[in-house]
């Protein structure tokens, strides 16, 4: 690595960015010069080359930091970034910045420990194994506003992150805020999108070059796992728990826009069910004036893709007759989806949950202060522990409990996992890790043998409801050996000890 000696004695730029950032169709940036805000304000425009660098092993990424080194306009600029947290598509990062002389860090001037403090967070040993790992080349145009009383920064990115032979687009607009409330950032996007399709964007391009490096872009997206450090505050669980299932919801959507696939339609899907079960977990806390239109808009969306989904697992299911005559209806029903994913309710709903999670008058003027800033460690052990009586007590009869009845049990089964893979960060220690394991095991046997019940009593339903007759009627042998693999994965389910306490 080059040093830095001819560039001491500049003052390196160390603060804390708030950013929000919006994906916008590559069809639509250019309407961005037209948009109101920005019709009497200069764009400054420049061609920017990015080298982002870390270790083999990916220890930065590990440690929550990023390191690049980007050229623009003639000059070389070092930044370090902390991830402080993100909170839904709202990114909080401690940010360095210093000038360097050539396309590589500084790492071995004394003067830059004390500037950028690379040598504080990470061993020596760490540093020596730095390489360069992914670059971004993008060209910006740039624009200072005021808005709303607030100092903004407004970049505009088209171009690509590429890693391994390999590339992903970047087309964005980032908001960052200089000075003033955040909620000046979602009030600026939202007389942008007056003119624009904006949604809500959820990747940092050093993300985007990890994933790249890691070969997962492609293919339907399930959650990033999520780890709530001991400590985390309930308000700061619930928007990470947010933030988590936003994240899963735009990459599978992008990808379902792009193809109809089935598994990406199940994840976003899924990232539905995710959310909709953190605002039924949270209720008592988040329930404010928001709450009611946010959770009907997630429904019914989550219906919209259900309907779809229903038709992919009954289709697999079916013999190649009656597959051949439920097509059509499926794809009736994906057209329905990418009309409700076009369309700005779903949009602004991604936008509006992220401002809400953020934001929201639950957290800044919460009916009861001590709820929203208790430890989730405890408001989790109290759900674990109410979630879990419940499937255990509704599923007691498993065996003579009707259709209705055991769709009801796979609720709050599917809830009580959700809730398992939520808080289980909260609760650290081998003996923690080991039950948590074995309960997650068996309450994702009891979940599958639910679901497989589930799938058997609704195919004959929807093939009802869409006049078709045959391709998915059970046996009686079939439901009759699902049942007992249900009752048994529930006997074993209720002796599986709790992980939380």
């Amino acid at each position: 690595m080059g040093t830095a000696a001819s560039m001491r004695g500049r003052v390196a730029i160390t603060n804390s960015e708030i950013e929000l950032k919006l994906d916008v169709d590559q069809s639509d940036m250019a309407a961005l010069t037209g948009a109101i805000t920005l019709c009497d304000t200069p764009a400054v425009e420049l061609e920017q080359r990015a080298t982002y660098y870390d270790t083999p092993a990916q220890d930065l990424r590990s440690a929550g930091l990023s390191l690049r080194v980007r050229h623009a306009g003639g000059r070389y600029v070092q930044t370090l970034k902390a991830d402080n947290g993100a909170s839904a598509g709202l990114f909080a990062r401690s940010e360095w910045e210093r000038e360097v002389a050539v396309d590589e860090p500084a790492l071995d001037d004394p003067e830059a420990d004390s500037q950028m403090p690379l040598r504080t967070l990470l061993p020596d040993v760490v540093l020596e194994r730095i390489r360069p790992a992914f670059r971004v080349i993008v060209t910006r145009r740039q624009w200072q506003l005021i808005h709303q009383g607030a100092d903004i920064e407004l970049v505009a990115d088209r171009g690509e992150v590429a890693a391994n032979g390999r590339s992903w687009p970047v087309c964005e607009i980032e908001l960052e805020l200089k000075s003033g409330s955040p909620a000046a950032l979602f009030a600026l996007a939202r007389e942008l999108g007056r003119s624009m399709s904006l949604r809500l964007g959820m990747l940092a391009k050093s993300e985007r070059g990890y994933r790249l490096l890691a070969g997962s872009d492609s293919g339907a997206f399930k959650p990033t796992p999520l780890t709530l450090p001991p400590g985390t505050s309930t308000a700061g669980a619930f928007a990470a728990i947010v933030a988590n299932c936003l994240e899963q919801f735009r990459l599978n959507e992008d990808l379902l826009r792009r193809d109809a696939c089935p598994e990406a339609l199940h994840q976003a899907r899924v990232a539905l069910r995710r959310l909709r079960s953190a605002l039924s977990i949270f209720r008592r806390i988040v329930d404010d004036g928001e709450f009611a239109r946010l959770r009907d808009d997630c429904r019914w969306l989550a219906a919209t893709l259900g309907e779809a989904r229903d038709l992919d697992v009954l289709m697999g299911r079916s013999d190649a007759a009656a597959a051949e005559r439920i097509g059509p209806a499926r794809d009736d029903a994906y057209a329905r989806v990418m009309e409700a994913l076009a369309s700005v309710r779903s949009r602004w709903l991604m936008i509006d949950l992220a401002q809400w999670a953020a934001l929201g008058a639950w957290r800044t003027e919460p009916s009861d202060v001590a709820l929203p800033t208790g430890p989730a460690e405890a408001f989790a052990a109290a759900t674990l522990d109410r979630l879990r009586r419940r499937v255990k007590r509704r599923g007691r009869d498993l065996l003579a409990l009707s259709d209705e009845q055991r769709h009801r049990v796979r609720i709050e089964a599917k809830k009580l996992r959700y809730a398992t893979d939520f808080f289980a960060g909260l609760f650290p220690g081998e003996k923690a890790k080991k039950r948590h394991a074995a309960f997650l095991d068996a309450l994702k046997k009891l979940q599958g043998h639910l679901g497989d019940l589930n799938d058997l009593a609704t195919g004959p339903l929807v093939l009802a409801r869409l006049g078709l007759k045959g391709g998915g009627q059970p046996s009686d042998g079939q439901r009759s050996a699902l049942l007992v693999k249900a009752a048994n994965a529930h006997r074993e389910f209720a002796e599986t000890r709790q992980f939380w306490r």
